[in-house]
């Protein structure tokens, strides 16, 4: 497939399982890929694959990420936070689940995380989140290339 300009896929990288899928991808689609981390990251040498090292302080990546989102961006993250700001900002976000978030999903996930840090802090045990399977990487490389699909369409006004 031809390029696609000005479509770029920043990716939460610190604790992101699916970095591999996303060049998948976004190499079959011609996308631009920014990873952003506080800390090195080993990624493939190709020219469009970045590599955004940002400091150590609190929500640094979170920070770069949600002011360059706009539209023409896809955002993979876990991080409940980001990916409203990012919503709100016109981005696409998807959770290495392949969930998307979107203006009447991440509220929901916002209020749910919230509740969760409140039970956590109050000594209720609630568990961890489920361990990440075979299906959820499926469901999230479908999830990227139908976001990229649209994205694409778009851009070509149709």
């Amino acid at each position: 497939m031809s390029a696609m300009p000005g479509i770029t896929i920043y990716v939460d990288a610190d604790a992101c399982p699916v970095k591999d899928e996303v060049y998948r991808v976004a190499g079959r689609h011609g996308a631009h890929v920014i990873v952003v981390a506080n800390s090195f990251i080993a990624i493939p040498r190709e020219p469009w694959i970045e590599r955004v090292i940002v400091s150590d302080k609190l929500d640094a990546a979170d920070d770069w990420i949600a002011e360059r989102a706009g539209p023409q961006a896809v955002v993979i993250t876990a991080d409940v936070p980001l990916a409203s700001r990012c919503v709100k900002a016109g981005a696409s976000v998807l959770a290495p689940t392949g969930k998307a978030f979107t203006d009447s999903s991440v509220g929901m996930a916002l209020a749910t995380r919230d509740l969760m840090q409140s039970l956590r802090e109050a000594g209720a045990v609630t568990g961890g989140p489920k361990p990440f399977s075979a299906k959820d990487r499926s469901a999230f490389l479908g999830a990227l290339d139908r976001v990229l699909v649209r994205l694409r369409r778009n851009a070509q006004g149709g």
